[in-house]
């Protein structure tokens, strides 16, 4: 949807997306994936958006990755007909998982357990639809997944869907360990055990004659700094194409390749001189405090001007439901910059995926320019 405004003209709290920035990199991450021969599978969890969609995939029908069934129903309208629900399944979502599959969309799922297959399976069985299915691996102990040492389990979860009735599709694995890493070698590292536990796996199933096409990795991190891609046929990768400051705190981007940020107006002062009130508390920004275990804690996130250059030292040090304050970083010799009421600021959030899901629309500027060029809803629910 176009737009004729400029972004001063637009009400806050608001969500501002620097078109340019994500373009260059969407770019970024394509380039080097695709010179790896791999096939690339975007999470769309962060975007939630059909026309951020339409510009990281290789193909109007996909592949994508859905962190919600909603997600995968909008795409689904939006044409996307390849499209992979990487969350374990609860057996009281299977039956829109058949709806959406009898529509035409290749919807496959995940499990890591036991009863999970074979509550799929059971449900493939009556239905008469074969429901693929991945296996989630724990690499790393972050989250979900068989753990890749547990090989009777893998196997008998193998088993469990292939033989029940259900369609056998391969691996999947995520490593979250990335976000306590500290360097971008420790980065290479989880990606390199990331990468061996699926393979492994893969190679497990295979060779106990069960099938396994695909092998399935990847985070933004991983999918940047994996020096190795050997028995992998696809990558995930979800926030690289906004970027954030826990992503820059882990040296996977810069600052300044972060396309977005809210728009706030300066609501008022608080008496000691050394605040400033704006109108985005963390109804707008969310209540993350990613940064918070990294070298530079970002608070709440760092404040921009309206043109997007960030005011120095000045941060969100604090946040209440619909009140955010601003203020200097605690080691900063500055003086608190000079902000009277009315002025609009950005913020750039701490985690791109939290933020995002605070605001129903995307306001789509380009760098250096204040034209808002479009307008692009968003969805959320479940």
């Amino acid at each position: 949807m176009s737009n004729n405004t400029t972004i001063d003209l637009v009400k806050t709290p608001s969500l501002i997306l620097d078109e340019e920035r994500m373009s260059n990199n969407i770019s970024g991450l394509l380039s080097r994936i695709e010179a790896q021969s791999v096939t690339f599978r975007p999470h769309m969890k962060t975007a939630k958006c059909v026309e951020v969609a339409r510009r990281v995939m290789t193909s109007p029908r996909g592949p994508i990755t859905v962190s919600t069934l909603k997600e995968a129903e909008q795409f689904a309208d939006a044409g996307v007909r390849d499209i992979l629900y990487a969350v374990g399944i609860a057996p009281n979502k299977l039956d829109a998982v058949l709806a959406l599959r009898a529509k035409g969309v290749d919807l496959s799922i995940l499990v890591d357990s036991i009863a999970q297959a074979e509550a799929v399976a059971a449900k493939a069985r009556l239905e008469g639809d074969p429901i693929p299915v991945l296996i989630e691996i724990d690499a790393d102990g972050y989250r979900g997944g068989v753990p890749a040492d547990e090989t009777e389990t893998v196997l008998a979860v193998g088993r469990a869907l292939h033989e029940g009735g259900a369609e056998l599709r391969g691996i999947l694995t995520y490593s979250g360990a990335t976000y306590e890493c500290r360097e971008v070698d420790e980065i290479r590292a989880v990606a390199e055990r990331e990468r061996r536990a699926a393979t492994r796996s893969a190679e497990l199933l295979r060779n106990a004659g069960l099938p396994c096409p695909i092998v399935s990795v990847g985070s933004t991190p991983t999918a940047l700094f994996s020096r190795d891609f050997t028995g992998v046929t696809e990558v995930r990768a979800g926030v690289f194409a906004f970027f954030d400051l826990v992503m820059a705190g882990l040296g996977v981007c810069s600052v300044d390749d972060i396309a977005l940020s809210v728009l706030a107006t300066v609501i008022g002062h608080q008496h000691d001189g050394r605040r400033i009130l704006v109108d985005a508390g963390w109804m707008a920004m969310s209540r993350d405090l990613g940064t918070a275990g990294q070298r530079v804690s970002q608070g709440y996130g760092v404040v921009c001007d309206l043109d997007g250059e960030i005011i120095p030292d000045l941060i969100m040090s604090g946040a209440s439901q619909e009140h955010g304050i601003l203020s200097l970083r605690p080691d900063s010799r500055r003086a608190l910059p000079d902000l009277p009421i009315g002025t609009l600021v950005r913020i750039l959030p701490n985690h791109a995926c939290a933020t995002a899901a605070q605001h129903h629309r995307y306001n789509v500027v380009s760098k250096g320019s204040r034209e808002v060029t479009a307008v692009w809803d968003r969805f959320s629910g479940w």
